[in-house]
């Protein structure tokens, strides 16, 4: 039997250690891959030291990877013989970025991201379309993507290309019968709270994304980070920028909206408090000319503290994908397989942040978590597995 190098978590609260376990087997719809690099989130803190959603001991943790497909299972598409997947999975050739399903399989340490070998659903992977991009790049991908994809799934945003060819675009107008009638469907600022995060990144990335569908009701992408990060943001494709610790952001935000002729109905609080984005929705509240009334939604990245104030009209939903198997795929297959590598070969949206290599080897993932633990800013924290 085959083994393998682990970073294995005995029990809560306790460092990982490096122990050896037996490679699996991929089983129906999974792949198993060689990971080269991992990169670390909040949650892998979170769930190292506080046990959080962990059922049993010992197991492996961690979300973010990039490696190489090393087997397939059965039902899993190559690309070469699958049709309408066109997904290449092929041992030994394929290089992909994948987030790890451990969180889906009762913590299953075949599952977790920090060890040399990995299993995961074929759905939770892309292939990557650039052989240049460096497994460090790749493996800042996975959770930066999900987390603001899965926002606008559940604000309710339409996905590009999902809005009707009935519905006409933003200002457009009619001229039959003489008389030009202004659409009055207004625009909207989609605001992203936090946005030199890594999820903040890709949230004002694939907000750009939706803004260019011309069918679309976003018109803007608003983004709050602090000033050391405003010309990083920018250049990801926010229009505007705010200061988030400018006491005055809130009424900045709010103005700069008005000014534009925009509402604010949907914020993705990437990271940071949620007052603030409560109280800017709030401003937006009130009726429209026929009394229709407004509502407002917050997706929101951090876990919800139990004793949030409660804005009435704004709803607050933690963002987690689906419990339902089915669905859950479902939604990965097109997060990953579909939006990711598609804007990944057309080049509109790039690995985010820059990642910063804290370390070599699954012994360096104790140190760099509590480096994490220190707090980064615009920076994604990556560890070198293999090479």
């Amino acid at each position: 039997m085959s083994t393998h190098l682990a970073a294995v978590s005995p029990s809560k609260g306790q460092p990982f250690e490096i122990q050896t376990r037996p490679t699996p087997k991929p089983g129906p719809g999974e792949i198993l891959v060689a990971v080269k690099s991992v990169a670390l989130n909040p949650a892998d803190n979170i769930m190292r030291n506080l046990g959080l959603f962990i059922p049993t001991y010992p197991t492996v943790m961690g979300f973010d990877f990039a490696g190489l497909v090393l087997e397939i299972g059965d039902d899993v598409p190559t690309g070469t013989t699958d049709s309408g997947q066109g997904l290449p999975f092929q041992p030994g050739i394929t290089r992909v970025a994948a987030y790890a399903a451990s969180f889906w399989r009762s913590y299953n340490p075949n599952y977790g991201a920090f060890q040399e070998r990995c299993i995961v659903p074929w759905q939770h992977a892309v292939p990557l379309p650039d052989a240049n991009m460096s497994w460090n790049h790749a493996a800042t991908l996975p959770v930066s993507v999900e987390v603001p994809l899965s926002a606008w799934d559940a604000l309710g945003i339409p996905r590009v290309g999902e809005v009707t060819s009935a519905s006409p675009p933003l200002n457009s107008t009619d001229t039959s019968g003489g008389t030009e009638k202004v659409n009055k469907k207004q625009g909207e600022a989609l605001l992203i709270w936090g946005a030199s995060s890594s999820v903040g990144t890709m949230g004002v990335q694939s907000a750009r994304v939706l803004k260019e569908d011309p069918n679309s009701s976003v018109a803007a992408v608003y983004a709050t980070a602090g000033l050391a990060n405003k010309t990083y943001v920018s250049s990801l494709g926010a229009d505007r920028v705010f200061n988030y610790k400018d006491s005055g952001v809130v009424d900045a935000i709010v103005s700069a909206a008005k000014e534009d002729g925009l509402v604010i109905r949907h914020c993705f609080l990437a990271m940071g408090q949620l007052a603030p984005c409560q109280a800017v929705l709030k401003a937006f509240l009130a009726g429209d000319e026929e009394g229709e009334k407004k509502h407002a939604k917050i997706g929101s990245a951090p876990i919800v503290p139990p004793d949030s104030d409660m804005v009435s009209g704004v709803e607050i939903i933690f963002l987690q994908p689906s419990p339902k198997e089915e669905e859950r795929l479902g939604h990965f297959q097109y997060w990953m397989g579909t939006w990711l590598r598609e804007n990944l070969v057309k080049g509109v949206v790039r690995p985010s942040p820059e990642p910063r290599v804290v370390g070599k080897g699954l012994v360096a993932i104790n140190d760099g978590l509590n480096m994490l633990l220190q707090g980064v800013s615009c920076t994604k924290l990556v560890i070198e597995i293999e090479e």
